[in-house]
């Protein structure tokens, strides 16, 4: 792991995907089962993760998923995706997540956020370097702040849990 990558921005790698549901995607209320949209917020998450890193990277855990309003089916649903955080294997990848019906154009609803952590892979699974990530906007700065606000709670949860086990 001791290849130097030149530093990316969050717009190098920031995109927006789209689908429209289906009956088959729909739990028993009738709306769009949870799972299958953190599979769209995860699926968004990966394009941003290895156009970051510049090849492979696989989710390694979902920091958080908030679901704010149902999907339902036939919804357009749209998923924004960006890094918000890069360190020297892993990156946090910030999703929101907007529906709208398909035959009423209207304003868009946010119905969830997300921030999925991954880590950038080589040809043998091993972890390999990402870029540094350079923040544009005061958006950029404050979403990198509360990013390592999260790596920390995670980093402090990890070490809190090891240490309960270790005691009596």
């Amino acid at each position: 792991m001791s290849e130097i990558v030149a530093a990316r921005t969050p717009s190098h790698s920031r995109i927006a995907l789209a689908s429209v549901t289906a009956r088959s995607q729909a739990n028993l209320l009738g709306t769009v089962h949870g799972g299958e949209v953190v599979k769209l917020a995860d699926s968004a998450a990966g394009v941003v993760a290895q156009r970051h890193s510049g090849g492979p990277a696989v989710t390694a855990a979902l920091d958080e998923m908030a679901f704010l309003a149902p999907v339902h089916v036939g919804d357009i649903v749209r998923t924004y995706a960006q890094v918000n955080w890069a360190g020297t294997s892993s990156m946090e990848i910030g999703v929101r997540i907007e529906t709208e019906p398909w035959d009423a154009p209207e304003e868009p609803r946010h119905v969830g956020s997300a921030y999925f952590v991954f880590v950038a892979v080589d040809s043998s699974g091993g972890a390999r370097r990402v870029p540094t990530l350079e923040p544009e906007t005061d958006e950029d700065r404050r979403r990198m702040a509360e990013a390592r606000i999260r790596r920390a709670h995670r980093l402090a949860r990890r070490r809190e849990i090891e240490e309960s086990r270790l005691s009596p």
